[in-house]
């Protein structure tokens, strides 16, 4: 399927195969890159390989672009070979390789574009890993639907992949909160009760003290915070849990920061670090050496009062995934993390492991806009917009779409009218009603009591329009989506290739007919094939993205 590593492989061996017999002369090999130029009309894949040895080679460029040209093996996918001035090799797909692509496609719908970059290679998401304190808000919500995308890849890359929520169920957040709960179940009871500045002020808070209050009365006065901050925290967790199955994420694993306490991890890792000197005494509390891994200072991992900071717990849980054995490791955090999340990573490497199987991902805020103003937010006062609540007035789908279409690091402007707009300008209905034309086809074509599979052998030669063959020339890119995405933890690739895979069917549908009744019964056939492969694709991409394939609209 990754055509680009199999032409590559070809022009390194045309290489090797020219300096065998004299024609070129012989030079240490580059990595061969084979891309896809921007313009078609330059083919389907071109290397500027040749540019990059005409200084070693000693060489034109154009010449060693022939060279490498005349010695290259026959390819049964390819039409042709060209060499470009000033040294580029084109290559052009077969219209006829092409036109046998719906069939390998409906051979493996579910799993088209897929590759074994991850075979027998263990994977690592975490993404969310909201303090459970709260709702889960939109930055959080865009970290996890990157994050459960980027898992969803990873699976078609081949890896054996875990999706992880690590709980941050311990520390002075948790007491705050079973404050912040008490003072409001008091209050309502009638007691004289005040929220301090640093407590929970949302609503939510007020309508956990109802639970509890429905639920056992008076009873709860005079028992201390933590047996609220227990309450809180279990029910806030498990609201999570269900808000963000609303969008399709369900994590493998809940890993409770809490754990690494009771397992005695935190303290262990502490002692590691001491006895590799890396960790000194200083003022009464405990400083990480972060200096000696490029840090301008070093940190503090354990104040004087003897609470550790948030690094020791995270560096214990990093250690943890190490030792779990992870390949791969991605961590999806919000801009905040910044500066935290190279020292937990040198925290990692104190410990003994190399931090390069791990790869952090900083995506940038959310913004809600509602007709060309933003709403404003704000956390701990509680004025701000839920996930829950966005579910509720847009829906899954373009939450899912709006949060990967732009790159990570790009801030967002969530547009509320756009992402409810039944037309084309909304890229979410522009994209799932392309899935939506093609099961209107085949819906069509049931209701006309004609068989299911009537384009079951298909002579596919006659899919000869251009628009058809440019519609295949960009499924087939889906392969190399995959490995992108699955390697640079860009999933905005694949939000931009299921808009473009759009832009090119919509035109399709509307030239190559297929139910008319001037429309050859050969060629009918053939395109009946052509559109259940196209389905196929608008499915399987959906499905990437963490979004419905719609049959109706």
């Amino acid at each position: 399927m990754l055509h680009h590593h199999e032409l590559a492989a070809a022009v390194r061996a045309a290489l090797l195969a020219a300096q065998s017999d004299g024609t070129l002369p012989l030079f240490d090999l580059p990595d061969v890159t084979v891309e896809r130029p921007r313009e078609t009309s330059h083919g389907d894949y071109a290397t500027a390989v040749a540019l990059q040895l005409a200084r070693p080679a000693r060489m034109a460029p154009l010449k060693i672009a022939t060279a490498i040209a005349d010695h290259l093996p026959s390819i049964d996918y390819l039409d042709g070979v060209s060499v470009a001035p000033p040294g580029f090799i084109n290559f052009r797909l077969s219209p006829a390789w092409l036109q046998q692509l719906p069939e390998r496609i409906l051979a493996a719908p579910q799993g088209f574009g897929g590759n074994g970059l991850g075979d027998g290679k263990k994977a690592q998401v975490e993404c969310v890993s909201a303090n459970p304190t709260g709702p889960i808000t939109l930055g959080r919500t865009r970290g996890g639907v990157i994050g459960d995308t980027v898992h969803r890849v990873l699976e078609s890359a081949g890896y054996d992949v875990t999706l992880e929520y690590y709980y941050n169920d311990a520390g002075r957040q948790i007491t705050l909160l079973g404050e912040s709960v008490k003072v409001r179940y008091l209050q309502l009871l009638g007691q004289p009760a005040e929220l301090a500045e640093e407590h929970y002020q949302g609503e939510y808070i007020v309508e956990l003290a109802r639970e509890l209050i429905a639920e056992r009365g008076d009873a709860l006065r005079d028992v201390p915070a933590d047996t609220f901050a227990v309450y809180a925290r279990d029910r806030i967790s498990r609201q999570q849990k269900e808000t963000l199955a609303r969008i399709g994420i369900v994590f493998d694993v809940y890993f409770r920061e809490e754990s690494l306490y009771e397992t005695g991890k935190v303290w262990e890792t502490l002692e590691i670090l001491q006895s590799r000197g890396y960790v000194y005494e200083q003022d009464g509390a405990q400083w990480f050496r972060s200096t000696a891994f490029g840090d301008d200072k070093d940190r503090v991992v354990v104040k004087a009062g003897g609470e550790p900071t948030y690094r020791l717990p995270d560096m214990a849980y990093h250690w943890d995934k190490a030792q779990r054995g992870f390949d791969l490791v991605v961590d999806i955090f919000g801009p905040d993390h910044h500066a935290t999340a190279p020292q937990v990573l040198m925290g990692v490497r104190a410990l003994g492991y190399s931090s390069d199987f791990v790869y952090t991902l900083l995506h940038q805020i959310v913004t809600l806009v509602r007709s060309g103003k933003p709403v404003k937010m704000s956390t701990r006062r509680g004025q701000y917009v839920t996930l829950d609540e966005l579910v509720d007035e847009v829906g899954a789908d373009p939450i899912r779409y709006f949060m990967i279409s732009r790159s990570a690091t790009s801030p967002i402007d969530f547009d509320l009218d756009l992402a409810v707009e039944h037309s084309d300008k909304n890229p979410v209905y522009y994209i799932q009603n392309a899935h939506v034309r093609c099961a209107g086809i085949f819906r069509k074509w049931a209701e006309a009591g004609l068989p299911d599979d009537d384009d079951a052998g298909a002579d596919l030669s006659l899919l000869t329009h251009e628009r058809e063959l440019a519609f295949l020339r960009k499924a087939l890119e889906l392969g190399d989506i995959i490995e992108s995405v699955a390697t640079l933890y860009e999933p905005h690739r694949l939000a931009f290739y299921a808009y473009d895979l759009a832009a090119l069917f919509h035109p399709t549908y509307e030239e190559c007919r297929v139910l008319h009744s001037d429309v050859p019964e050969p060629l009918r056939r053939a395109r009946l094939r052509f559109y259940r492969a196209a389905q196929a694709m608008f499915a399987r991409v959906l499905n990437l993205m963490g979004m419905s394939a719609p049959e109706v609209m």
